[in-house]
């Protein structure tokens, strides 16, 4: 498999035109506060994008960041603006020719930012220890339609817990299916190098992410795919595949379920870009001023993380009220629920 993708991604892909699924994002997409920074980045790196999401999650300035398969480097130098100076982001990928993209362009963009706080690897993102990165030395890693081409992604989740600092987030967009794909299509080269073939069933991924210290894995936002060649179409039949954004936390604390110790928190207002609200995932959308009822999962993620200066915190661990109401276990893929602003945890 690893042969295919550098095969795919190196070789047969020349700009992100050439794919034949709606995986990749539409320029319809971009907010509003990352066009200027979109805007710094040369046209070639641009041009050969192949992600499924948005992985630049908020307050990352003078953080290290990790990026996991960074192809030609877009995300890194988007990343690299919103660490500034004061950042480093690291970039991994396993295909030669898009690095060589990603190098050929990096005095273009030291250049246009001011400063040079990138560095590119390549390598295996199941194999993250013979790059020598040290454990626990990141703040944030980031992934971009890249898990679903891994083999072994039990590994790469393994590495990005080793690799964050206690605290540290793993933010990524990836495709998972709304059941376990069967063999004809996993094995199918097209669809494998379009992030179908090798998406993971949804909930196979929860458990995957438990198994590896997440214990409780945070979906951001989300949208269905489709498939239009029409060979490609009649292969994947009745499956159908969603982009997803999650983030995980490393926190020892977290428990596998959203349990309720009648905490609260009161969003600030002062994260950057984010003045009247700040979504922290699809169903904690947090108003400035407000007082929300959170569970004990999210009470942590928000107190013991690079958000903490920016909520009050009402409450603590010392009784337990059972199960937050409103935890269920049902396809995740959708609209939000409008109860959303309202206090529901999940």
């Amino acid at each position: 498999m690893h042969e295919l993708v550098k095969e795919y991604y190196g070789r047969h892909l020349r700009s992100s035109k050439d794919l034949k699924t709606s995986t990749c994002c539409d320029a319809s997409q971009t907010p509003a506060w990352l066009k200027p920074l979109l805007a710094h980045i040369h046209p070639e790196v641009t041009s050969r994008y192949y992600g499924c999401g948005l992985v630049c999650p908020p307050l990352l300035e003078g953080c290290r960041v990790l990026d996991l398969g960074c192809g030609t480097g877009r995300d890194v130098y988007v990343l690299a603006q919103l660490v500034g100076a004061r950042g480093q982001v690291v970039g991994v990928d396993m295909t030669a020719e898009q690095l060589a993209v990603a190098e050929h362009h990096r005095e273009y963009h030291r250049a246009a930012f001011g400063y040079d706080n990138v560095t590119f690897h390549q390598g295996y993102i199941e194999r993250l220890d013979e790059l020598k990165l040290e454990d626990g030395s990141f703040d944030v890693i980031v992934s971009n339609c890249v898990l679903n081409l891994s083999p072994d992604k039990d590994a790469v989740l393994r590495e990005a817990y080793r690799l964050l600092k206690p605290g540290g987030e793993f933010y990524f967009s990836d495709v998972y299916a709304d059941r376990r794909v069967p063999e004809e299509i996993r094995t199918d080269p097209v669809l494998y190098g379009e992030c179908l073939g090798g998406a993971l069933y949804w909930n196979d991924f929860l458990r995957l992410a438990q198994w590896n210290q997440f214990p409780d894995v945070r979906l951001v936002e989300d949208r269905p795919l489709t498939v239009a060649d029409e060979r490609l179409a009649a292969l994947a039949g009745n499956i159908r595949f969603f982009s997803a954004t999650y983030r995980l936390f490393k926190i020892d604390e977290l428990e596998t379920a959203c349990e309720d110790y009648g905490q609260a928190v009161i969003y600030r207002g002062t994260i950057p870009e984010h003045p009247h609200r700040m979504a922290f995932d699809k169903h904690h959308v947090f108003e400035t001023g407000r007082t929300f009822a959170v569970c004990g999962n999210t009470w942590l993620m928000l107190n013991r993380t690079r958000f903490r200066p920016h909520f009050e915190f009402i409450g603590d661990f010392g009784r337990h009220y059972g199960l937050f109401t409103g935890c269920g276990g049902a396809l995740p893929f959708g609209p939000a629920d409008s109860a959303a602003v309202e206090g529901a945890c999940c």
